[in-house]
């Protein structure tokens, strides 16, 4: 009866000795994101591009001995929903961390969930900056801000004598970080934004924005939204017979955005986060190719930001040792200093969480292809 007790107790310990969402064999992580709507494709590329990753690390023998599970609910892009998955996520399901979420107005939603319930919050598809300001102890940046995006638009077309900017954006957070960017830049050049229109979010009702732009007349039109409604406005305002530069931020979903407008989005810009996704020079490039290309998947920005923000969370999984918890990733991530993910450089430290400010400009060219 005693070597009985003395073995319940041993494995009363052990199991102590673990912490929320991981085991000696595995480690539990949850996302939330649209896999429904129309934004579902960001989230479809989020979650395939950080399971490549993923997947390539468990068939490896994981981490540290633990194989990666990602647990993914469909939010359809609605705070609501993305409330409610997060408190099952961390109060039924118990992950370790919330990972790769994606959407502003999601992430404002769950924000005060994680940090009371002192959940890491890793890798959002997101460059708001109600994610980096104030400081949050449990949220990682992977991808350079909004803020960082809108600057080197502004730069560029300000560079080419393009002074009359109009701004067409989301009416919730994610549309208000983005003219709250754009604002920014174009004040440091003392310069106002030509005219403002806004749509609702998962909708395509974009009549009274093409009528307000129609009348501003602008020569660059910089859009914060996502693929479906910014696709419907460009191409209403090209029936208008208005052919200003358009361009977009990351979030909008580069590839899903090209497929809809089709040969109307030739010409059409964007800013982009990660690497371009067809140069084999970048090493994190080829390694994610070789891996996408044989799940038969399509090369693309959104899968690749997946794949980058999977390797950081990786290696903070790692440097946190066997003995895993919370406190002790945390830590492990504010060591990632200038961390090649390969050709991609990440920087946290414990003041400082946003990890990138990398930000390229491309073009959809013919055929739905991207140059830059």
């Amino acid at each position: 009866m005693k070597r009985l007790l003395l073995g319940l107790a041993a494995l009363a310990a052990a199991s102590l000795a673990c912490a929320q969402g991981v085991t000696d064999t595995q480690v539990l992580l949850g996302q939330s994101v649209a896999l429904s709507g129309p934004a579902e494709q960001l989230g479809k590329d989020m979650q395939l591009g950080a399971s490549l990753y993923f997947n390539q690390v468990n068939a490896q023998g994981g981490v540290n001995g633990r194989k990666i599970v990602l647990k993914t609910l469909d939010d359809g892009y609605e705070p609501p929903r993305a409330v409610a998955n997060t408190k099952k996520l961390i109060g039924e399901d118990k992950v370790f961390a919330l990972f790769g979420y994606v959407g502003t107005p999601t992430s404002q939603a769950v924000l005060p969930i994680f940090t009371e319930a002192r959940v890491p919050y890793v890798g959002a598809f997101t460059g708001a900056e109600l994610l980096r300001n104030p400081h949050n102890r449990y949220i990682f940046n992977v991808r350079a801000s909004y803020f960082d995006e809108t600057e080197a638009i502004v730069q560029h077309l300000t560079a080419m004598s393009v002074d009359k900017i109009a701004v067409f954006y989301q009416n919730d957070a994610y549309g208000q970080a983005g003219l709250t960017g754009v604002e920014r830049a174009l004040k440091k050049r003392n310069l106002d934004v030509a005219a403002k229109a806004t749509f609702e979010r998962n909708t395509v009702d974009v009549k009274a924005a093409v009528d307000a732009m129609t009348k501003a007349d602008p020569q660059a039109i910089i859009m914060i939204g996502a693929y479906k409604a910014c696709a419907a406005f460009i191409r209403d305002m090209k029936r208008a017979n208005k052919n200003p530069t358009f361009w977009n931020v990351s979030f909008v979903g580069s590839k899903a955005l090209a497929r809809e407008l089709d040969k109307e989005g030739r010409g059409v810009q964007i800013s982009q986060v990660v690497p371009f996704p067809w140069d084999p020079a970048v090493p994190v490039v080829k390694e994610y190719r070789r891996l996408i290309e044989a799940a038969k998947g399509e090369p693309g920005f959104g899968t690749l930001e997946g794949f980058i923000a999977a390797k950081v969370m990786v290696e903070g999984l790692r440097r946190a040792g066997r003995k895993l918890d919370r406190d002790s990733f945390i830590r492990a991530m504010e060591t990632l200093n200038d961390y090649d993910v390969g050709g991609f450089k990440v920087t946290f430290g414990p003041g400082d969480h946003n990890g990138s400010k990398f930000v390229d400009l491309t073009i959809i060219s013919k055929d739905q292809r991207f140059v830059r």
